[in-house]
This record gives C-alpha cells, sequence and structure tokens, in this order.
C-alpha cells in the first residue's frame, strides 16, 4: 500500500516518500508549509490514493483534545432525570464521540487529519499524547477502554503559528512542503485549469513570482490564490498581452484582490509605482 499521488494532486518525491515513510512507520505524519500549499488538500488525496475514508477534524483556537476523544453532556442527563425520562439510565445516551473515537471504532483502516493543529492552546498536542501512541483510552463515565480496530493513517497540519512540544514532534514524522518552483508550478496549474494557454501561464507566473519576490510584502500569494487569480483571468478573457505588457508604473497587476490580501500590500505596492514614476520623468 503506498501513495503515489492522485490526478487532482501534484506531489512531489519527497512528499510522497514522506507520506509512505509515516504509513510504514505508523507515526503521525506532521505536515508544515505555508498557508495554501495544499496541506489539507493532501489528506484529502491521500485518502481518495489508499482507497479509505477520511475523517476531519478541524481544529479551532477554543478546541480541548477531550473533544477528539469524547464528550459527556451532564446538563441533558440532569434534565432528563427532572423529567422522567428513563433513558438516564444509561449513561451512554449522553456520551458523544468524537473524532479519534470515530478513527478508533471504524471497521477499515480510515485516513484521520487533525488540521491546523497550531490554532489550540499549546497544552493540546500534549493532550494527545498518550492517545496517540497507544491507539486506545479510557471512558471514566462508562468504565470502557476504547481500542482502534485499526490504526488510522494520522496526517496532522500546523501553520507555524506557534511552537510545537518537543514531545509531541517526537512522536511524528515531519514534512515541510516546500513553496513550488515555477515547473511544480506549472503542472499544479495543469491539473487545475487544463484548458489554459501556455502564454497566459508564463506571464502569470511572471507577476506572480514577481510579487512574491518583493521585500515587505505582509502576506506572500500562495498557490491556491495563484489559481483563483488564473480562473478570473480566464473567466474575463484577458489576454496575456495585458499582463506581458503591463506598466512598471503600475505595479498593481489586474484582479489583484485573488493574489493581495490586505491594505498594507497594495499601498506597498502603490509606493513602488510612485517610486517608479519618479525614477523615469
Amino acid at each position: 500500500m503506498k501513495f503515489t499521488g492522485t490526478e487532482r494532486y501534484v506531489a512531489t518525491d519527497d512528499l510522497r516518500m514522506a507520506v509512505n515513510a509515516a504509513v510504514n512507520l505508523q507515526r503521525p505524519l506532521l505536515i508544515k508549509g505555508e498557508p495554501g500549499t495544499g496541506k489539507t488538500m493532501l489528506a484529502e488525496e491521500v485518502a481518495a490514493g489508499l482507497g479509505m475514508p477520511l475523517i476531519q477534524w478541524h481544529i479551532k483556537s477554543t478546541t480541548k483534545a477531550q473533544q477528539g476523544l469524547y464528550e459527556y453532556d451532564a446538563v441533558s442527563r440532569l434534565r432528563d432525570s427532572q423529567l422522567g425520562d428513563g433513558k438516564v439510565q444509561d449513561i451512554g445516551n449522553y456520551i458523544k464521540k468524537g473524532k479519534l473515537w470515530e478513527a478508533f471504532d471504524a471497521d477499515e483502516q480510515v485516513v484521520l487529519l487533525i488540521d491546523e493543529v497550531d490554532k489550540a492552546d499549546i497544552e493540546f498536542p500534549n493532550d494527545l499524547l498518550v492517545e496517540l501512541d497507544r491507539m486506545e483510552f479510557f471512558v471514566y463515565e462508562t468504565g470502557q477502554t476504547i481500542k482502534a480496530k485499526q490504526r488510522p493513517i494520522i496526517i496532522i497540519t500546523s501553520n507555524n503559528e506557534k511552537e510545537l512540544p518537543d514531545a509531541f514532534l517526537r512522536r511524528c514524522f515531519f514534512h515541510f512542503i516546500n513553496f513550488p518552483d515555477r515547473e511544480t508550478m506549472r503542472e499544479i496549474i495543469d491539473v487545475h485549469h487544463p484548458s489554459i494557454t501556455q502564454e497566459l501561464v508564463a506571464e502569470a507566473l511572471e507577476v506572480f513570482f514577481e510579487l512574491r519576490s518583493i521585500p515587505g510584502l505582509k502576506k506572500k500569494p500562495s498557490t491556491s490564490e495563484l489559481i483563483d487569480w488564473l480562473k478570473l483571468l480566464m473567466a474575463d478573457e484577458i489576454p496575456d498581452e495585458v499582463l506581458k505588457n503591463r506598466d512598471p508604473t503600475k505595479a498593481i497587476p489586474p484582479l489583484y484582490g485573488a493574489l493581495l490580501k490586505n491594505e498594507q500590500d497594495v499601498q506597498l505596492l502603490e509606493r513602488l509605482a510612485f517610486m517608479h514614476r519618479r525614477e523615469t520623468r
């Protein structure tokens, strides 16, 4: 069982090796990289490529590790007991399974995505160490020990918003998705826009990588934003000559809202264009 990529996802040799190494080691695969480089999509494509179901746990700033195991609704049970509801006799009626429980309880092997783990509290990764290591956890309310029927393939993504604990990192196989070079980016574009002209791709890539190279840019445009921008260029039938013969005194590209995501970066480009106009007078 090896992941070789899919028609919808361009995986580099290093990334394919990382996925397969994590599968063989039976360790979680920790994926880092710039936002928009396809970390979340990787889990979807690994599941598709290996023919497995995908269970997704999207982490928020308020997410607690316990929620991935189970949640006990004591309030509902108290209310039902006051109303004389007979189901209060079975405490299991008030336990909601979390995503880890779903993955452990699955009859077939699944891919479990723990998405953006760095959004949660710093203690969140440490609170999952034992469960991810032993593939089991204890339900105190019922006295059950839940063990994984099939060890899930676990993919954990991080945007590097905060450092992860060393004890957690030791238990993972790590891979950093480098930003694609031009050739890899062409392959990615071909997957998403197979009918696009190569002339438009060439000119768009010039603008895109030129933007990314500007010092002081607060948020560099990502792969997903390039894909969106190309979609807009094609929809508006903007000819590649507009990009090829762009006026350097007008630094902002057409439909820039797909590439630039804050006013500071727009203002930076406007200042660069202004300085270029002054120099050429």
